[in-house]
């Protein structure tokens, strides 16, 4: 009646609103009630290795590794056995927890009983369970037939627990792609590469002609030349396009969490670090992830990023699981990594390995042509977001653009265009069908019509009549413009040319009451 009690307790099991883990113990917890061991472990398998997913009376490391059946001949034929295994009490096979029994480290050296029963749903084995005990008889009054009644309710629990844990971590997966599907839909404003001569139509050949393998990208150009634009292109033309495309810039990435952000982390593996967190190469498995700036990496994480890219494994923080992905990697830089290899900061290996199809977005100086074009793409994008009537520029305005070198590329005519929209839509002389856009909308630097940065470069000069507490503050806010102004509002960028961490930056910013746009 005991073990039928038992039985009962174990489909109830099924039931509970437990956790997995929680779920998992509280099996063995009632199993022990009928089976008198001194240790069990509950393990799936994994191809050809069994995992534990929960265990009673061993030490912590018996749970942390995984037993490969060709090297632990004892689980091996529990596994591919088809009823419950006990083995004779003076077997001479080796025993796998051996030295891992947390009462007595010698205790499975000596004579003692051992079962194990295959966890078998639907004629496939999904697990097992193992039983030891320290007598060599506690199990002889033990039935075969409860045995195999325990092993079909065990094997009932772990596919139910597996497949809700399927379920979590597919829902969870979904999420976040979502969230970082929504965060890049929120901070990006779509566009596509515009252009018609002959260097914007051979970029585009080579976008299509990629996309059509899984081959590692590598988009070189300037700030502003459309790099983005390029490797949502290449996703958009390649045989992952149902899938994610993830977004990371590598110059926002602090060191400190770098690593997580990309290849994740186990709960506990570091402070604050309250749950597993799927870093973005999960996030993007079977689709692309877009490593933006990155020039910016830390060396620490561009050995971890080749083997990513190379194998296709990665390891979270604090975990010794290897985890396979499959990853399409587009990278984009602005700097010249050939360089940055001469002076150590790029490894050659990860040059080499990302620069398979290297792609070159020119810069805007060298297809001037196509301003007219991309100016009337723009303003009809600023026309649609004011909801004004259409814009149209004087054929001087067009011509002032010409004649203007474009240090921001592409990205900085979309700004000086979404000036002038903005403040020509305010007018109030705009009678016509259309606001026509005349060379005084354009503010643009080194011209007669300028306005002045909001950093100008600072050199660095202290008034011989302030104290040192003022001097010092001042010297401060004037080293932080200098960098800042260098780097064109990129404040990632100058914390780096300061020596600072970039919170660190924000708050000196925040502190000396300086105000710059962000890039």
């Amino acid at each position: 009646m005991k073990n039928l009690n038992n039985l009962i307790d174990i489909a109830l099991n099924l039931n509970a609103t437990l956790s997995s883990q929680d779920r998992y113990q509280e099996l063995l917890k009632i199993i022990r009630e009928t089976i008198p061991y001194d240790a069990s472990v509950l393990m799936r398998i994994e191809g050809d290795e069994l995992i534990p997913l929960a265990s009673f009376g061993l030490t912590s490391e018996a749970r942390e590794i995984s037993y490969p059946l060709k090297r632990n001949p004892r689980l091996d034929i529990i596994y591919h056995s088809k009823n419950p295994v006990r083995f004779p009490v003076d077997c001479d096979l080796p025993d796998p927890f051996d030295g891992m029994v947390s009462s007595d480290p010698h205790a499975l050296e000596h004579v003692h009983a051992c079962l194990g029963c295959p966890l078998i749903i639907e004629g496939k084995t999904i697990g097992i369970l193992t039983a030891d005990a320290l007598k060599p008889h506690a199990f002889d009054n033990i039935s075969d037939d409860f045995l195999r009644a325990l092993a079909a309710l065990a094997g009932a629990t772990l596919r139910t627990s597996l497949m809700l844990e399927t379920i979590e971590q597919s829902a969870k997966f979904q999420g976040m792609v979502a969230q970082d599907l929504m965060n890049q839909a929120a901070s990006k404003s779509g566009g596509e590469l515009i252009g018609t001569g002959q260097q914007i139509q051979r970029l585009k050949e080579d976008m299509r002609l990629v996309a059509k393998s899984d081959l590692a990208v590598l988009v070189i150009g300037e700030t502003g030349t459309g790099k983005e634009l390029v490797a949502r292109g290449i996703h958009a033309y390649s045989r992952r396009a149902d899938k994610p495309l993830i977004y990371v810039n590598c110059a926002a990435l602090p060191e400190s969490i770098a690593e997580s952000e990309l290849f994740g982390h186990k709960k506990g593996a570091f402070t604050g670090a309250i749950q597993d967190r799927l870093g973005k190469f999960e996030v993007s498995n079977q689709g692309t992830l877009f490593l933006d700036e990155i020039g910016e990496l830390p060396l620490s994480i561009q050995a971890k990023l080749l083997r990513a890219i190379q194998e296709g494994e990665i390891q979270r923080v604090g975990e010794d699981k290897i985890r396979k992905v499959d990853v399409r990697v587009i990278a984009a830089t602005n700097r010249n990594l050939d360089e940055e290899i001469k002076k150590g900061n790029f490894r050659s290996d990860l040059f080499h390995r990302l620069n398979v199809y290297p792609l070159v977005t020119p810069p805007l100086r060298d297809h001037r042509h196509d301003i007219p074009l991309l100016v009337g793409y723009f303003c009809d994008y600023y026309q649609r977001r004011l909801g004004c009537k259409p814009f149209r520029l004087s054929e001087d305005a067009i011509s002032k653009l010409k004649q203007y070198d474009w240090p921001g590329n592409v990205r900085e005519l979309k700004n000086i265009i979404s000036r002038a929209t903005l403040q020509a839509s305010h007018m109030k002389n705009n009678k016509g069908p259309v606001i026509l856009l005349r060379p005084e909308h354009l503010y643009l630097p080194n011209t007669e019509n300028a306005k002045p940065a909001p950093f100008e470069e600072a050199s660095i000069e202290i008034d011989n009549q302030a104290t040192l507490q003022e001097a010092m503050l001042e010297f401060k806010k004037k080293m932080i413009i200098r960098s800042v102004t260098r780097h064109n509002g990129n404040w990632a960028k100058a914390a780096k040319d300061l020596g600072l961490h970039r919170s660190n930056l924000y708050h000196l910013r925040d502190q000396l009451g300086l105000k710059y746009p962000m890039d």
